[in-house]
């Protein structure tokens, strides 16, 4: 799907790795509000590229897509946002699983803007549906497409167990493939993997979660965060303004820094390196540490 400026001017810009939010039409209710990857090129102001599979067993939005949305219609869309960004590398190793392809296109065109070496591993259930087939196949034997009814799913053992020097690893696609990747890069040195989920990863707790106070430097307001509600909510629910969208982790909008004390991170965007360090956190999903009964938070 193109998305244009109504009135032909240039949109605003991005780089790859990208997303926006497009506010879907939902009947007579609130529109749906999901996120898609750009996959245009980025020094193209005048369009937007988006790839919206069809989900019949989704949450609506991308079948509202399909069947709201035809040529001229009016939409809302974000400012683009980026928690995937491309870091410079002389060598990258992309790897997409079905949909996931999206936004690996202006990656590709990034790093061979930029002279880099690149190869790309592309799987899907079948080739036909396998998306840009055609604009990636000029690119010839630097890409490999694996449909899986032809030669099952992608060898990342064999992809990956030998460790390539100077490489960044760049992964999208379905959560049992990103899980896969990680698994498969744990011998690789520290930040050489980027992943972009579409779904958050699944969170394992080992013990009950309990309440917590957070502070918000800005106001000075001190909210209590109940054991069974997030900061988001808790902050919603004092009447503090706050910006959020997916609410499940993955779109970066609540991103909030960490003026004092100890995230338990639950997000699937920020790095290990990231989390570690404990400048941001993701208000919709991450909470306190355990040993920390008070965070700080800036606005």
């Amino acid at each position: 799907m193109s998305l244009s400026h109504p009135d032909g001017g240039d949109l605003p810009p991005w780089k790859a790795g990208a997303h926006v939010d497009v506010h879907v039409p939902n009947g007579d209710g609130e529109p749906w509000v999901r996120q898609y990857s750009l996959s245009s090129d980025p020094e193209d102001r005048t369009t937007y590229r988006i790839g919206v599979l069809r989900e019949p067993a989704g949450r609506g939005g991308s079948a509202a897509v399909h069947d709201a949305l035809t040529v001229g219609s009016r939409v809302t869309v974000s400012w683009p946002r980026n928690n995937f960004r491309l870091l410079p590398s002389p060598r990258y190793l992309f790897i997409a699983g079905g949909i996931g392809i999206t936004p690996i296109l202006p990656m590709i065109r990034e790093a061979e803007r930029a002279g880099a070496e690149w190869d790309l591993v592309y799987g899907g259930r079948t080739q036909a549906s396998m998306a840009f087939r055609d604009e990636l196949a000029v690119h010839g034997g630097r890409v490999t497409f694996v449909p899986q009814d032809e030669h099952g799913l992608i060898d990342l053992p064999g992809l990956l167990g030998e460790v390539r020097e100077g490489t960044l690893v760049y992964a999208c696609g379905p959560e049992p493939l990103l899980r896969a990747v990680e698994e498969n890069t744990a011998h690789w040195p520290k930040n050489s993997l980027r992943l972009e989920r579409f779904a958050p990863k699944p969170v394992v707790r080992t013990v009950p979660d309990t309440p917590f106070e957070v502070e918000f430097a800005e106001s000075g307001r001190v909210v209590e965060v109940g054991a069974e509600e997030t900061i988001l909510e808790a902050a919603e629910r004092a009447g503090l303004a706050v910006v959020s969208s997916c609410k499940t982790g993955t779109c970066g909008t609540c991103e909030t820094p960490i003026v004092s004390g100890r995230a338990d991170h639950r997000d699937s965007i920020l790095t290990p390196s990231e989390q570690e360090a404990g400048r941001t956190m993701l208000i919709c999903v991450s909470r306190a540490a355990a040993d920390c009964p008070r965070l700080v938070l800036g606005g």
